[in-house]
């Protein structure tokens, strides 16, 4: 385990416009071994072993090109022309083409986040109190020096995922790469509240304008997203640029080479009876008209051809992402990678040559060149390669409507009709998500190298299917879930090497609903392992980071639907034991979940653990805290599906 968590992953990839270079993100451990920075990768085309390009405590990361071929990164790390830098925050660097050390070029009392470039400019946000921007340095300091924390709120959402929203508020600026700064730096979006919370952003190819996300508040709590276009060199100029009641307008977002048109994901809200679609969705920036192109396919990511006329798209298909060539005028999309892969980070060559990060259930991502005809190369990565302790193979089951329902499944090495392995149903989170790609944090070769088989399903509410295998399970999470989970698992179980009398079922975030769902609606299971889990649905939908979202599919609270589908309603029918995890930090499903479960298991005298993280969030991310996971985990599965005596693992000892 503690080699495991120590193994470099690339995190994103980055082509210069001129096709020449290639820049990876890759995160690894610090010297401490105690928590993971990240650093740029050169990755040559020619087939030369990539080398490192930076080095510092604080790390890089969100590396993007300039028009140049300069590279711009953010980092914490020190400037070291300034003598006293004050609070750590993060900054804009640049790395020259042309070799030497990396200067700071833009920094903002609050930090700054992400950023983007066009033609001679780049755009970037930062975290800014309201009020004057001049006095802002003084603020902040007078906030630290009193101890004062609190945070006024006037409006809806108040946190996201693992921190707290406000008292800044996130604003475009725009610059011009100078020398040895980013000159005439101007504030884009003066007093945007809300507006620019989780925004996607990107510059046009002549720097002209800024295309973003924007948040717009709604009576009753809810919001939409709409697309607006600031001109950047008239002091922040915005027009709405789409705009539609029930639907959201989001990234990614990506602007046609030749500047006429911008792609982005347009998404239809929900309600008990209407299930969200997401749709790739081209507007024109000069009219705002707009229409959907490439079908069903559901966009993860989004690249421009060079004569923007058609786009590359990668999305979810049956259990692997491939990358799909989609023709700009709305006919049909045509698959171009072939076979397995998930791929990500899609970047395109001027001469149409794609560049991008590929991983699969079995591989941890690293970077190939795809040609025109979809013939894929794997290029040197900065990661190393991994021997896996099994095989891949996959399951198929017809569920009792009729709907087919299919599953990797992972097998360990040495599992045979004479030597089985015992079975670990792992029901994927979202719901709407799907097992396709790698898994750092939750990585069921970990399960198969202390001998476990994995079955890894994608049921209802899987993405990769079409919007038909979202209906059957929209507004019946547990019923139709759980019933395609079982008849998967029973196919599974006929597999040879498989022992059917030892299993186990365990998920997290809406796995682990699902995994509280089986636990009260059946005990063929010896075990269940539930992480960051939804118990109690009616406290959880007004607790969590984003309610609006989940009243849109359970309608208001205390309405039929929390009665119908709430898994701590069947409480008294748990017999199997349990083991709950759950992280304090965690906003998306707040800790009274895990606790609330934890109190009613054991108020009802269910055998059962609680691996609590106090400074973990819905994920565990801290290398010793992965370690201390999986030991827990495994400890626990060994003393109820393997039978031996329980041993507390030694990174909880």
């Amino acid at each position: 385990m503690r080699d495991y968590v120590g193994v470099p992953r690339l995190t994103s990839l980055r082509l210069s416009p001129d096709g020449n270079r290639l820049v990876s993100v890759v995160q690894a451990l610090n010297p401490d071994g105690k928590s993971y920075g990240t650093a740029l990768w050169e990755v040559p085309l020619d087939g030369r072993r990539p080398y490192r390009l930076t080095r510092s405590l604080k790390g890089e990361a969100g590396a993007e090109f300039t028009a140049g071929g300069d590279v711009l990164f953010g980092s914490r790390r020190p400037d070291p022309t300034v003598k006293e830098s004050g609070d750590e925050v993060s900054a804009l660097w640049l790395l020259p083409a042309a070799g030497g050390e990396a200067r700071q070029v833009a920094t903002r009392p609050g930090g700054i986040g992400g950023f983007a470039t066009g033609g001679p400019g780049v755009v970037f946000a930062a975290d800014v109190l309201p009020g004057d921007e001049s006095t802002e340095d003084e603020r902040r300091k007078a906030r630290k020096d009193a101890g004062i924390s609190a945070i006024l709120h006037e409006g809806y959402p108040v946190r996201h995922w693992d921190r707290d929203l406000g008292p800044g508020q996130t604003r475009l600026f725009a610059g011009t790469l100078g020398e040895d700064r980013l000159t005439e730096v101007r504030d884009l979006t003066p007093d945007p509240g809300s507006a620019l919370h989780e925004a996607s952003y990107e510059v046009t190819p002549d720097g002209s304008a800024a295309v973003t996300t924007w948040m717009v508040p709604l009576p009753g709590g809810e919001v939409r997203y709409e697309l607006v276009v600031i001109e950047t060199a008239d002091g922040g100029s915005r027009r709405v640029l789409a705009a539609q009641d029930g639907h959201d307008f989001e990234g990614p977002l990506a602007i046609s080479p030749d500047g006429r048109r911008v792609a982005c994901v347009r998404s239809r809200h929900a309600d008990t009876r209407t299930i969200p679609e997401a749709t790739l969705w081209i507007v024109d920036l000069a009219t705002g008209e707009g229409h959907a192109a490439g079908g069903e396919l559901w966009p993860s990511e989004i690249a421009w051809a060079p004569d923007s006329a058609s786009l590359y798209v990668a999305a979810d298909h049956r259990g692997r992402r491939p990358v799909f060539r989609v023709p700009a005028d709305g006919s049909e999309p045509v698959r171009l990678t072939p076979g397995d892969g998930a791929y990500s980070s899609v970047n395109v060559a001027p001469d149409g040559t794609l560049y991008a990060l590929r991983g699969a259930v079995d591989r941890p991502a690293g970077p190939v060149r795809i040609t025109a005809a979809g013939d894929v190369e794997d290029l040197p990565s900065p990661a190393p390669g991994l021997e896996l302790p099994g095989t891949l193979t996959e399951v198929t089951a017809t569920a009792d409507d009729g709907a087919e329902i299919r599953a990797w499944l992972v097998l360990p090495e040495g599992a045979s009709a004479e030597s089985p392995a015992p079975l670990l149903l792992w029901i994927h989170g979202g719901p709407l998500s799907s097992w396709n790609d790698w898994a750092w944090r939750w990585n069921p070769w970990i399960m198969a190298a202390h001998g476990y088989a994995v079955l890894l399903p994608d049921p209802c509410l899987s993405t990769g299917y079409g919007p038909e295998m979202i209906r059957r399970g929209w507004a019946d999470w547990g019923p139709r879930t759980h019933a395609d989970l079982m008849a998967v698992t029973d196919a599974a179980l006929e597999v040879p090497g498989i022992d059917a009398s030892r299993t186990a079922a365990m998920g997290g975030s809406f796995g682990g609903y699902m995994a509280n769902w089986v636990a009260g609606h059946t005990d063929r299971f010896k075990a269940i392992v539930t992480h960051a889990s939804l118990w109690h649905l009616d406290q959880f939908a007004g607790t969590t980071d984003a309610s609006m979202y989940w009243q849109r599919e359970f309608g208001r609270p205390g309405t039929e639907l929390y009665e119908k589908l709430s898994p701590h309603l069947s409480l008294e029918r748990i017999t199997t034991p349990m083991l709950v995890i759950h992280g304090d930090k965690d906003y998306r499903v707040p800790i009274g979940e895990g606790l609330r479960l934890w109190w009613d298991l054991q108020r009802s005298g269910v055998e059962s653990k609680f691996l609590y993280f106090p400074d973990e969030n819905h994920w565990v991310l801290k290398p010793g805290n992965a370690v201390a996971w999986y030991e827990m985990v495994l400890a626990f599965l060994a003393q109820h599906v393997l039978g031996q005596e329980w041993k507390r693992p030694e990174s909880l000892s």
